[in-house]
């Protein structure tokens, strides 16, 4: 077996196991962990400064940024839900969100806006029109590194920003117990901003303070 497929199945597998601890968190658990998440995303400069904002419905356990919605309204920010584009691209749209948006499940089963209406298609971003981008992760390390569900969507639709500017920024979010020591990384993964958990923030190249 070459490098090349070692390192894929130890992706494979860590993601299995990730995935299964945040799973296995009760619902009291996520509910303290996500008010503990969105304590440390409201203290963030670019999450204070962004107006266009991407965030994500929580699906498979992963840790819950929605409440940080209201609070993002009350300071005049737009909120987008990322939209899966058609199969043969695999990226995403971001769609405006609120309480009156029609939802559907995507192919996975996730809910996102539908935008078969006319008037959401009206309401769709690029990726390089937005401000602050919200990442779910499966894994994250204390060097900034990223382990994502292995689609390839957010790398694929935030590929541009290694050669645009400006660029939205983009933070990785995740609990606490999706931490490992060293991930292995894979040269198509698109760098983060910061990660946020509910116990700490990351920026990659430096350690940050875990208030």
């Amino acid at each position: 077996m070459n490098d090349l497929a070692t390192r894929d199945d130890s992706r494979r597998a860590l993601r299995r196991t990730l995935r299964r601890r945040r799973r296995d968190l009760s619902p009291s658990q996520q509910r303290r962990a996500s008010n503990a998440l969105c304590h440390r995303l409201r203290r963030l400069p670019e999450v204070q400064r962004a107006r266009r904002v991407a965030l994500y419905l929580p699906n498979d356990g992963e840790i819950d940024a929605t409440p940080l919605i209201a609070w993002l309204r009350r300071r005049g920010a737009r909120v987008y839900l990322p939209v899966l584009r058609p199969l043969a691209e695999n990226r995403l749209w971001f769609v405006h969100y609120h309480s009156g948006t029609p939802m559907v499940k995507n192919r996975f089963g996730i809910h996102e806006p539908d935008t078969r209406h006319g008037a959401h298609r009206a309401r769709q971003l690029p990726p390089w029109a937005l401000d602050l981008v919200l990442m779910p992760l499966v894994g994250f390390d204390e060097a900034g590194n990223r382990l994502g569900m292995g689609g390839g969507f957010y790398d694929r639709s935030f590929a541009f920003i290694r050669r645009r500017r400006p660029r939205p920024r983009l933070i990785g979010v995740a609990h606490d117990c999706q931490r490992v020591d060293r991930l292995p990384i894979a040269g198509w993964d698109i760098p983060l901003d910061a990660i946020v958990s509910d116990r700490e923030v990351v920026r990659p190249g430096r350690a940050d303070d875990p208030s």
